[in-house]
């Protein structure tokens, strides 16, 4: 599903660190770092450079390209901007099915497990030692957190977020750009743009 080689990333801050070190277990170097923070330029992450803004950012020849942003939203926004070699990011100890599809610019970190028929969107994001059982479905810039696992049949629309250690019973859905806090069980259907949390979780007064 994806390669070693020579890559450039967007974003300076935790989550790119992640991604670098994820890339470099993968067998392949980071050249270079961009970054809209001013604050940020010239320093170094993984000893990477962050050579400049975002709008800098030129791939060479052969180079993949990702973004190492956390933000859902900004994701989104930085992928519409940018027209770089997008290409998916996977640690070598997660396990992956291969029935599974991962599209442009997702990440899987290390540890996490995807099942047979999971089709993955572009620039997702599955972390540390996550979880998505058979037949999931994660539309573009999804995410689950570290530690968060998905039963069976579970789909979470574009940007939705399941957040730290949760989890989500067979066939549950999280609408888009919903979030679901850290230690929330979902166990039914999240509507789009809520906040939810709890056991079982449920939407917080105010932002249905």
């Amino acid at each position: 599903m994806t390669s070693a080689g020579s890559w450039v990333v967007i974003g300076a801050g935790g989550h790119a660190a992640v991604v670098i070190s994820t890339i470099q277990a993968m067998g392949g170097t980071v050249r270079a770092i961009f970054d809209d923070d001013p604050r940020r330029h010239g320093s170094k992450v993984l000893d990477v450079t962050v050579l400049g803004p975002v709008a800098s950012c030129r791939a060479g020849t052969g180079e993949k390209a990702v973004l190492g942003v956390g933000d859902n939203r900004v994701r989104r926004d930085l992928a519409a901007r940018l027209r770089l070699p997008w290409s998916v990011v996977i640690h070598p100890s997660a396990v992956i099915h291969p029935s599974v599809t991962i599209g442009e610019g997702s990440v899987v970190f290390a540890g996490a497990v995807l099942q047979p028929r999971t089709s993955i969107g572009r620039h997702v994001i599955v972390n540390t030692a996550a979880s998505v059982d058979h037949d999931g479905l994660l539309e573009n810039f999804a995410h689950v957190a570290p530690g968060a696992h998905l039963s069976g049949h579970v789909t979470l629309r574009e940007g939705a977020l399941m957040g730290v250690g949760s989890a989500a019973i067979p066939g549950a859905v999280v609408g888009a750009w919903a979030v679901v806090g850290a230690g929330g069980a979902v166990i039914g259907e999240i509507p789009a743009g809520t906040v939810a949390v709890g056991v079982p979780a449920r939407p917080k007064p105010g932002t249905v």
